[in-house]
């Protein structure tokens, strides 16, 4: 094989412990001098572990051996750090069979940043495309750090000791617990990499204008006002000083280490600023300079290698055409952005992709009282994305909720995984733009997804989804300041019974209950009378959450009305429509940190639905954190390697719709049963079929858009004697003009509906339900989940859809077996994890009652497999990719 020909996807860059990063991939003939430098750079105890005996000097013949690999039996990566080489790893097969001997060696500088274990991600990830399923390593006993990489790996590995040395096997077939080990410590690298961008000891701004039009005067100017707890360098070649602070022609002249660099130069300038910053050992940059993806081709040519060139040599990137970032913690204080103002300090993060809208949300959110941890605005995402972000969020003390404003997604399917794993703790709030219209500049910028891919994702990860900024605020307001509620009872109280009758409304619209009337304390009610009313409905156990509306009177100032409502709040969440303020006026307020509204404060809405929307929205999210988290199941019955089996024999080249037979056959591997039926061609043969599958049958045409029509004209059903299957024979025959027809065993009579499979090239694979006819197909009333589905998943998929209370006995009709179509669901979902190939799959009709759930027709297409881009070996995603 040649030496330089490997699978391209066997390159990646990827995070390491420490935050840093590494380009990982196949070594090639071209690194012989390179394999030499690192070797020489090795101490003699790390020469002496991986040779077991002293190699001071590694000769011509073995560097040779070592560079040159068939990337099939013979496997090597290297770990790149710029040009240098910082760690190898290999893999050699044994006597041609289906194990392989393992080995790497890290540089002792670069040894506890995680190497080791990444290495042996990626190596297996090869071996078992390779055939491979075992690994071996000999590893001499005192070398504890490398026998730890492979104990901690979340591999079996089972043990013998002789002479000396530790002979260690174990399958390479990811477990439960190697793909849990992989993903702690994917959050822990990718965390600590947002956490080095956001605790910058110094921060460098290249292109700081004396002149105060220009951006890079901006950051300066905020950098400075916002009092950073650090050095700042302006680097300006015509200037010695900015703003009264020493310039410097380069960032080479700096004569101090910086961990930052903003970079607001004109994108032709922005390769040579990269460069001097590698130069330099700079750890992160935020470019907010424009005129890169959002431009064209072009552009985004050059912002790939952007991205590429400072991954390479261990750089993050926020932008490029971004509004910068900003953390308010005391010891930081750091606002690299273009807004002028850092905003109060609280306990939410936010992340947002458009420079320009970043900036009004920044004044947003200071306009109503809302304070924040952190803030991103990524621009192109490059990068640094929201994922990142998730990351970081998970285990930042600092942050409580996330809020998250999304043109486009990078991963999607990362974005689930994490975004169901940080809602279990942190609630998110989203508004995803795009629904409708996407801009030419965005579809470059990002991956565009089905609007019910969106859906599906969002309601899985329990998501909060907002349309608006409004209300995104409006909802932050509530989650930032007030505890969850524990159900869904409302009170409401207030001194105007038509503005509590209009929340009582929207409450109800919203599916919440209420725990009594409304309560009207009356106009000219003073304080003391006003709070006695809310602490009752406090106090009252069947309230979980309280809507205040009030309207302030002539006689008596409504701050004492609003103190009064502060000091009686307790641990149950309130939301108030107070003196026509939106946010959190001072009177409502808890101080917290730096004095902006804390935890207690009440927030208050322009209006009463405005109130209860954001209440309605907690609750929802609410009862999805408490609800059971459910297992990923996999049923009984599968015969995976029979159904891989099949799909290879059909040598797929394009997509391609499956006969029945086929399509048949691939779902019996997966346990789904279709009812039994033949293919006829004379009205002979229809009753000989009918005779073999058994009296009654249906006929129906080979034709779908006959067979699915509503007045049922390719379809007849019951059929019980030999003169009615020769009858209708004939005249599906005459309708369809064609002689094949379908005779099948009639199934019990039921509910009919439609389960299915299709395939996002960038998201992955969702399952569906509805229920057939003509009114769902036309309202979409059709429900997703993403895959992989727990048993929860798919208990709620079949009752999602708003046609779903006709399967459990609506108005006294018999109920279907809901446990059979959730079993049916799980399978599916079994099979599009298992097989990519699928590209689309359609069992409809579904027949459901109280026998079960029977499939009587399938339609399948399969396809090459699409890139799957949260599976296997951790990595970061291509420059300008998906991620």
């Amino acid at each position: 094989m040649d030496p330089y020909d490997y699978p391209r996807t066997w390159e990646a860059d990827v995070v390491l412990i420490d935050g840093g990063t590494v380009h990982l991939r196949p070594i090639t003939p071209d690194d012989g001098e390179r394999l030499l430098a690192f070797h020489g750079r090795l101490s003699e105890r790390t020469r002496y572990f991986r040779f077991f005996g002293p190699y001071p000097r590694m000769p011509k013949r073995d560097v040779e051996r070592f560079t040159t690999v068939d990337h099939a039996d013979r496997v090597a990566f290297v770990a790149l750090l710029g040009d240098d080489i910082v760690a190898v790893g290999r893999y050699d097969r044994l006597g041609g069979g289906d194990s392989a001997e393992v080995a790497f060696v890290v540089q002792d500088e670069h040894q506890g940043r995680g190497l080791g274990s990444i290495l042996l991600e990626h190596l297996a990830a090869a071996a078992r495309e390779r055939g491979l399923s075992r690994f071996t390593a000999e590893v001499l006993a005192e070398n504890g750090q490398m026998v730890r990489v492979f104990r901690d790996a979340g591999y079996k590995v089972s043990r013998a000791f002789e002479e000396g040395v530790l002979h260690l096997e174990f399958d390479i077939d990811p477990t439960e617990e190697s793909v849990a080990v992989a993903r702690a410590r994917e959050q822990a690298a990718e965390a600590r990499s947002v956490h080095n961008l956001l605790h910058p000891r110094s921060v460098a701004v290249i292109g700081a204008s004396t002149d105060p039009t220009k951006i890079g005067h901006a950051v300066l100017v905020n950098l400075l006002e916002g009092v950073f707890h650090g050095p700042v360098y302006p680097v300006n070649a015509e200037h010695r000083s900015v703003r009264g602070v020493r310039a410097y022609p380069s960032v080479l002249d700096i004569p101090d280490d910086v961990d930052l660099a903003v970079v607001a130069v004109p994108a032709a300038g922005v390769d040579e600023v990269m460069d001097a910053c590698l130069a330099k050992g700079v750890k992160a940059l935020v470019v907010v300079t424009s005129g890169f993806g959002e431009t064209g081709p072009g552009g985004l040519s050059a912002e790939r290698r952007l991205a590429a060139e400072a991954r390479a040599h261990g750089m993050r990137v926020v932008g490029p055409n971004a509004l910068g970032v900003l953390n308010t913690e005391p010891s930081v204080r750091l606002n690299a952005t273009l807004a002028p103002r850092l905003p109060g300090r609280g306990r939410t993060g936010f992340f947002c992709q458009s420079g320009a809208l970043g900036t009004a949300i920044l004044a947003a959110a200071a306009e109503r009282g809302l304070g924040l941890s952190t803030f991103v605005s990524a621009g192109n995402r490059a990068d640094v994305s929201g994922n990142d972000m998730l990351q970081y969020w998970e285990t930042d003390p600092a942050t409580d909720v996330v809020l998250l404003y999304l043109e486009s997604f990078g991963n999607p399917r990362k974005f689930a995984r994490l975004a169901r794993r940080l809602g279990r703790t942190k609630p998110i709030v989203a508004v995803k733009s795009g629904r409708h219209a996407v801009s030419p500049a965005l579809a470059a910028t990002g991956v565009q997804v089905d609007e019910s891919s969106v859906q599906a994702l969002f309601e899985q990860a329990g998501v909060i989804r907002v349309e608006s900024l409004a209300q995104l605020f409006d909802t932050a307001l509530l989650l930032a300041h007030q505890p969850l509620p524990a159900g869904p009872r409302v009170s409401v109280v207030g001194n105007s019974t038509a503005i509590g009758l209009l929340a009582a409304d929207t409450a109800l619209a919203q599916g919440l209950e209420l725990a009594g009337a409304p309560v009207d304390v009356g106009a000219q009610a003073g304080p003391e009378v006003f709070a006695k009313a809310v602490q009752d409905a406090l106090a009252n156990p069947d309230t979980d959450a309280l809507v205040v509306v009030f309207v302030p009177p002539l006689a008596v100032p409504g701050a004492a009305f609003a103190r009064a409502l502060r000091d009686v709040a307790g641990t149950k969440p309130i939301v108030s429509t107070f003196l026509a303020v939106e946010g959190v006026p001072d009177e409502l307020a808890v101080p917290g940190p730096d004095g902006a509204p804390g935890r207690g404060s009440v927030p208050s809405y322009p209006s009463p639905e405005r109130a209860v929307l954001a209440l309605a929205r907690a609750t929802r999210y609410a009862r999805w954190r408490s609800a059971p988290q459910g297992h990923f199941v996999r049923p009984d019955g599968i015969d995976a390697e029979a159904a891989q089996a099949l799909v290879e024999s059909l040598a797929l080249a394009e997509e391609q719709r499956v006969d029945d037979e086929t399509a048949v056959r691939l779902l019996a591997c997966y346990g789904v049963e279709v009812v039994p039926f033949r293919v006829v061609s004379s009205a002979e043969e229809a009753v000989a079929a009918a005779r073999a599958l058994g009296f009654p049958v249906a006929l129906k045409s080979v034709d779908e858009r006959l067979r699915h029509r509503t007045d049922l004209v390719g379809v007849r059903l019951d059929l019980t004697g030999e003169d009615a299957v020769r009858s209708a024979y004939e005249m599906l025959a005459e309708v369809s003009e064609r002689a094949d027809v379908y005779v099948q065993r009639m199934a019990p009579k039921g509910i009919s509906c439609v389960v299915g499979l299709q395939d996002d090239p960038s998201f992955g694979t969702l399952v569906s339900f509805g229920l057939s006819g003509l009114v769902s197909d036309l309202l979409g009333d059709r429900a997703y989940r993403a895959v992989p589905l727990t048993e929860t998943d798919a208990r709620a998929l079949v009752r999602a859809p708003k046609a779903a209370p006709l399967l459990a006995g609506y108005r006294g009709g018999e109920s279907a077996d809901l446990p059979a179509l959730e079993e049916l669901v799980l399978r599916l979902a079994a099979l599009a994890e298992d097989l990519p190939e699928v590209r689309e799959l359609a069992l409809e009709p579904v027949l459901a009652s109280a026998a079960g759930a029977f499939v009587t027709s399938a339609r399948l297409t399969l396809g090459p497999p699409p890139s799957r881009h949260d599976t296997g070996p951790r990595r970061l995603r291509s420059p300008g990719g998906a991620r």
